[in-house]
């Protein structure tokens, strides 16, 4: 880090600018704070952040796995950047994330795209200078990729993306071995960081004015298993909920086969724990749950929603779901309709069945064709949206608490932010207000938002 610093700084003695960075991310939030903690180890060496490609100096994608269009979109940015590559020959390129960890991707891409000069994975982002140093000194496409789990290093900070809530990474990897799902073999097995360490950041970040934090975990329901001293998660938001200052704590992702007593009672006890549950369940049909090693059934998953609804009367549950599975027929389908309409969804990210190289899905004889699964997908949502905009009418006219999150990029007069359950409101307002907590009174909802003045 020191002699890439140093570097950097000759630099700006001769010249009076800064190199320049900029980091492109794709997928999910373990993703987003990746980069945070990249953009930190960059800044560190004397780099400053880029607005556009142009005008960097070092260009990173930070890349998913999780579908097929993800890879795509990577592909077609390295592509374009050829010809920068030429006008500029001392602009460095890496790509790291979830696809680098994948030898057919890597190979893909030191045969297409011989101008990135540095490939790395998930596991190993506390390597970046060393990495860049090594490109530096050598001028060679410098590969490292550590096949294990994450390495858990606790001396990296982030530069976030925002001064009043934080992404908090409580643990690497996964377990589960979702027959569709690339990301065991991505991010490794699972592997908890210790509570004090995780308490020790969340207590920096209140004193430095955060008012909320979001943890996460491939499945945070699994945090503290393999710890020495047993420890749950539920263990650690009672913790976190005395901390002062901190005002809202979130998390994700819950898999249901985890999802404990024990947890429901600290979701219910703490009153800093958001009332929002994200509960993928990806199909209402016990087959294709079976197929997918999700190792609960419609039942079951039914009977948990039934429990969390009674001991917790206002928590609104969101959830992930997959239509066109391999071998799901008309009759699975339907059952995953059955589904969504008896658990009233406040939300869902829906997906059409990716095939990923590498999962035990993708070596399925029973795909399901492209025209029916769009079909399906259509009929989905057609149950789901009336299910969302029903649950939004419940709030009209209520008042409601929303932390201010950043002006509409629609209307720059307008703000939005979210509730204690993570719905999305818009209302008039001053830009001055981002950061702080407001009561908005809800005068008009629609699907997905809802809209309201302050009061």
């Amino acid at each position: 880090m020191e002699q890439v610093k140093q570097w950097n700084d000759e630099y700006f003695e001769k010249t009076s600018r800064r190199r320049k960075h900029l980091t492109v991310t794709y997928g999910c939030q373990m993703n987003e704070h990746d980069s945070e903690e990249i953009s930190w180890i960059l800044e560190s060496m004397g780099y400053s952040p880029a607005d556009n490609k142009e005008d960097s100096d070092l260009i990173i994608y930070n890349t998913c796995s999780v579908r097929e269009n993800a890879d795509l979109k990577v592909y077609g940015q390295l592509g374009a950047l050829k010809a920068l590559k030429r006008e500029k020959p001392d602009i460095t390129i890496a790509v790291c994330g979830c696809m680098s960890q994948q030898e057919s991707v890597r190979n893909f891409i030191m045969d297409k795209f011989k101008h990135v000069d540095i490939i790395f994975g998930t596991n190993n982002i506390y390597k970046l200078p060393q990495l860049i140093n090594s490109h530096l000194q050598t001028g060679e496409t410098i590969v490292d990729i550590i096949e294990e789990s994450r390495e858990i290093v606790e001396n990296i900070d982030a530069n976030r993306k925002y001064n009043f809530k934080a992404f908090v990474d409580i643990m690497y990897g996964c377990n589960n071995f979702c027959s569709y799902c690339i990301v065991p073999y991505t991010r490794g097995r699972e592997k908890s960081r210790i509570p004090e360490n995780i308490l020790k950041e969340i207590e920096l970040l209140a004193q430095k004015g955060y008012k909320e934090i979001t943890l996460l975990g491939q499945n945070v329901n699994s945090y503290g298993k393999n710890l020495e001293t047993p420890y749950t998660f539920a263990q650690l938001l009672r913790d976190i909920n005395e901390v002062d200052g901190i005002e809202r704590i979130r998390f994700m992702t819950s898999h249901p086969k985890d999802l404990s007593d024990e947890l429901i009672h600290a979701m219910r006890d703490c009153d800093k724990v958001c009332k929002h549950l994200h509960l993928p369940v990806q199909s209402g049909s016990d087959k294709i749950l079976r197929n997918m090693n999700r190792k609960y059934t419609k039942e079951k998953y039914l009977k948990l929603v039934e429990k969390i609804k009674r001991e917790i009367p206002n928590i609104v549950l969101t959830t992930d779901i997959i239509v066109g599975f391999p071998g799901e027929t008309e009759e699975d389908f339907k059952e995953t309709l059955d589904l969504v309409k008896k658990v009233k969804y406040d939300s869902a990210y829906t997906f059409l069945y990716s095939m990923r190289e590498g999962t035990i899905a993708a070596k399925h004889e029973e795909q399901v064709p492209d025209n029916i699964k769009h079909e399906r997908f259509q009929r989905l949502l057609d149950t789901l949206y009336p299910i969302f905009y029903e649950s939004n009418k419940n709030y009209m006219n209520k008042i409601v608490k929303v932390l201010v999150e950043d002006i509409s990029k629609n209307d720059e007069s307008m703000l939005n932010g979210r509730t204690d359950s993570s719905k999305l409101v818009h209302f008039k307002g001053d830009k001055d207000l981002i950061g702080t907590f407001v009561n908005v009174k809800i005068t008009d909802v629609k699907t997905f938002t809802l809209e309201g003045h302050i009061v």
